[in-house]
């Protein structure tokens, strides 16, 4: 299983701060896809993705057991 962490108005669209769920052998790239599908989540491209809180590029391949984040880009002020 994997940890699957969600922030600001991602964590919003899905309803909770994570997921856990089997991701194993998908690529980063598969796992947007398929979050986008299921839970309408808007323009993941421009999200940054962390694997075990380092940053990951779209063509990594998550294994068991890995902690996934995605992060949207936040504007401040």
């Amino acid at each position: 299983m994997n940890k699957v962490l969600f922030f600001a108005h991602l964590r919003d669209a899905v309803g909770s701060e994570f997921l856990s769920l089997d991701a194993s052998g998908k690529t980063v790239s598969e796992l947007k896809a398929e979050l986008s599908v299921k839970y309408d989540l808007p323009r993941l491209e421009t999200v940054m993705t962390a694997i075990n809180e380092e940053f990951a590029s779209n063509d990594e391949i998550i294994h068991e057991g890995d902690e996934i984040a995605f992060i949207p880009p936040v504007s401040g002020g």
